[in-house]
């Protein structure tokens, strides 16, 4: 099962690319974020078109997440756990069962829980939005550690905006003094790793060059100053059928590109019947 995540900064402006994008690469699950729309704006037709089942968290100019699935998802939640009277759409989460429609072992048929997230940037730091997103993550780690506990397989996807450590930029003195890189939000990040979840790419490469945004200013692009902010996560159970993680970064070349690129991982979910795959990491730049 291959899970891609991409903020694509507007799913109107770049509904065209996401299409060519999903026929190319042909991920089994998509998860959005910052689709910038309201549900009934949202361009279902195209994705539907594709083969895809879509689940919707939108508002209007700002935030928006989606998870798009080839197979049905149930069990649909709108909005992080916890949070109360927040009425910004940055989280949604569906269960999925990958193999419904096989017969087989209860290990083989075992569902899948897809959250597709955009945190808070939190900039300028030391202001009330720095205070959100660090309130916020402590909302995701609680909800991560209560799905942790249920033992089944939870994938986590999408823009963190949080850069893990050094290696996650090209030019890490530049981020000190943003939010992105604050000690608090770092710490943040790892407190998640520390639950057991692991960092899908981190998984399968220590390679410093392992971007997923370049900002539209500054050439950022072209002189390849990029961060990784866009991650996966996943539990343990849900690690242990990792077999590829892969980068599509050449799509912020495109025409009327995201800031952000593509991130995938794949699972092998039948692992249990067939012999395990050596983990492999993709970048394609």
């Amino acid at each position: 099962m291959k899970i891609a995540t991409w903020n694509v900064n507007g799913v109107r402006a770049r509904i065209e690319a996401i299409v060519a994008w999903i026929k190319a690469s042909n991920p089994d699950i998509v998860c959005l974020q910052e689709t910038k729309v309201i549900d009934k704006e949202f361009p279902l037709s195209q994705v539907e078109d594709l083969g895809y089942h879509a689940v919707l968290y939108g508002q209007k100019m700002f935030h928006g997440v989606a998870i798009l699935s080839k197979l049905p998802m149930q069990n649909i939640t709108y909005g992080l756990p916890g949070i109360q009277d927040d009425n910004q759409a940055r989280y949604i989460e569906a269960v999925i069962s990958p193999h419904q429609q096989i017969e087989s072992t209860n290990m083989y048929n075992r569902p899948i829980c897809i959250a597709s997230l955009y945190a808070p940037n939190g900039n300028p730091i030391g202001s009330e939005k720095f205070l959100y997103k660090l309130s916020w993550m402590q909302h995701l780690e609680k909800h991560a550690k209560s799905k942790l506990a249920s033992g089944g397989m939870f994938v986590m996807a999408g823009d963190y905006n949080i850069i893990p450590s050094h290696r996650d930029a090209q030019n890490p003195a530049s981020w000190e003094q943003d939010a992105l890189y604050h000690k608090s939000s770092k710490a943040a990040f790892r407190r998640l790793i520390y639950l057991g979840f692991v960092d899908a790419i981190r998984a399968v490469t220590d390679s410093d060059q392992a971007f997923t945004f370049w900002n539209y200013k500054s050439d950022s692009w072209r002189k390849n100053n990029g961060i990784r902010i866009d991650h996966i996560l996943l539990s343990p159970s849900a690690a242990d059928n990792l077999n590829f993680v892969g980068i599509e970064d050449l799509v912020r070349s495109w025409n009327k590109p995201s800031d952000h690129v593509p991130l995938w991982a794949d699972l092998n979910l039948a692992s249990c019947l067939v012999p395990h795959i050596n983990h492999r990491y993709c970048l394609s730049r």
